[in-house]
This record gives C-alpha cells, structure tokens and sequence, in this order.
C-alpha cells in the first residue's frame, strides 16, 4: 500500500505539474520527499537511521554544518530523534491536505484580499486555510514566526506566552504556549505543547507543527490542554516582488473541554484573521535602535 502511495506522489507526470499551482508543485514535491525518506526508514528499522537521514537534509538547507550531520547519532538521543520525526510527520500530513482543492468552504472574505476557508476530514475533523499576501520577504516571516516565535506575545494579545522548552538542531523544538481567552472570554485560557518543524526548499519556508507530550511540562493548574493537530504556515515568495510574501496556513486544532461547535469554528477563523492583522501591524513598526 505505502510503495502505491509512493509512485502516486512520485510518479506524477510533467504534464500534470505544469498545470498545477506554485504551492501544489512545491508541496506534491516536499511530500514525494517525506514519503520516500518515510519509507526508507521503515524498510531500516531503525529509528536512528531513518531520523539521520531528515536531519541531514533538513538542518543542511537552515544552515547546519556538515561535520555536526556526520555526528548525528552522538549529538541526538533516540528520544530526540523520535521528536524529530514527529515533526517531519506533521510536515507531510498538513501539506497533503493543502494539496486538496476541493471540498473547502468559505468562512471568512476580507476587502484586502485574506480568506479563511474550512473542510471536513474524516478523522481529522474541521480544518481551516488561511491566506493572505504579506509585504515582508519570506526570510523575515520566517524568523518572525519561527526563530523568534518566544517575542510572539510581544506583538499578538491572543498569546499569553510562549516557551521553547527544548530544541533539536536547528530545525526542531518543542514549546509551551498558552493562549488568552477569546470569543468574549466564553473560551477560557488554553494551553499547548507543540513539536514545531522548520523545512526549506528553495526561498520557501514550511513551519509545521503538531501535539506532542513531554514530561518537562505536564498539564498546568488552571488551564485546559488542547492539542493541535498536523498545522503548517507555507511562506512562498511573490514571483513579481520578492519582498512580498505569500502566506497560506492550515489549522488544526481540538480546543478540548465542552464548547458548541459553532463557537469553536467562529473563533477559530476569525483568530487566523487577528493573527494576520497583528503581524501585518507588528511588521509596519521600524525595528527599534540602540540609543547610542
């Protein structure tokens, strides 16, 4: 069944991919990619190698030496691999549902252009697209979003505070975050521990995440574990202006806790549509200087 899978994502014809859109090429690409190192890592056994190999391709393209890919196996413990591949898994799920273009229906439909659209997937449940035309260049997004993701609750009110509690590579890490209440406090304060992934291919920038579990923080006093399913932000830079940046983001997410489903999906939407607003004013303010 897998090998089938595999000559499906790989075997597409070229015929097929000239007709296809700039983000369906990038992503029917990423995933023959995952697919293939997915499956050779089963045909090993071996978790160790199998991680070895997504580590050395991806931690090469955010700037990882060579020589610490050739020390892989001594600088990373099986449990840290083992988040590694979570992450890479997350990458690959959530991709493989923006490759569906059909079935997704309209929610939100901004002046400027943002949208928010949602589909139903069987053991999924409902997942919601956000995209949006950024005027930032890919790189910047993406130290925004994903190296400097702790200042976050700097520039978004919707988050309390959110807390690397540990990093593998470069590519890897595994945070704490807790959100505010929304939707006129009637959702309390959530808080989620996430594997966050970062691949690049080429100028585009995929920032996957999933749920995950890790001892160092277990759930906190006063606030409700949610879990986020296979999410991604793709950042892909504009073919007429590099220093504008297209933004598509998938959200996955089980709020947990007993809340009508109608106010789950309202709230869900519209903070993708907050999200976007507070990084398009956070990305207006010029950096502060150093008073010299």
């Amino acid at each position: 069944m897998l090998s089938a899978t595999l000559k499906l994502f790989c075997g597409t014809s070229h015929q097929h991919l000239q007709r296809m859109t700039a983000l369906k090429r990038t992503a029917s690409t990423v995933i023959g990619h995952k697919m293939m190192q997915i499956h050779s890592g089963m045909r090993q056994h071996n978790l160790s190698i199998w991680s070895y190999n997504l580590q050395c391709k991806c931690q090469n393209t955010m700037g990882c030496k060579k020589e610490d890919n050739q020390n892989i196996g001594i600088l990373f413990s099986e449990m840290e691999l083992a988040y590694v591949k979570q992450g890479e898994e997350a990458l690959w799920k959530a991709l493989s549902i923006l490759e569906q273009q059909d079935g997704w229906q309209v929610e939100i439909k901004e002046e400027n252009g943002d949208n928010v659209s949602s589909k139903w997937l069987p053991g999924v449940g409902k997942v919601f697209r956000m995209e949006a035309i950024l005027d930032a260049p890919t790189k910047q997004l993406y130290v925004e979003l994903f190296d400097q993701l702790e200042k976050m609750d700097e520039w978004n009110p919707s988050v309390r505070q959110i807390q690397v509690l540990q990093r593998i590579g470069k590519g890897t890490v595994i945070t704490h975050e807790v959100a505010r209440e929304t939707a006129g406090n009637l959702i309390s304060q959530r808080d989620f521990v996430n594997i966050r992934h970062c691949w690049q291919q080429n100028s585009t920038y995929f920032l996957a995440g999933s749920a995950t579990q890790t001892k160092s923080m277990p759930p906190q006093k006063g606030l409700v574990r949610a879990e986020a399913g296979p999410s991604c932000v793709v950042l892909a830079p504009m073919k007429n202006d590099k220093n504008k940046t297209r933004l598509t983001w998938l959200l996955s997410v089980d709020l947990k806790g007993w809340l009508p489903k109608s106010l789950i999906n309202q709230a869900l939407s519209q903070a993708q549509v907050d999200f976007i607003k507070h990084l398009r004013l956070h990305l207006s303010i010029p950096p502060r200087t150093a008073l010299l």
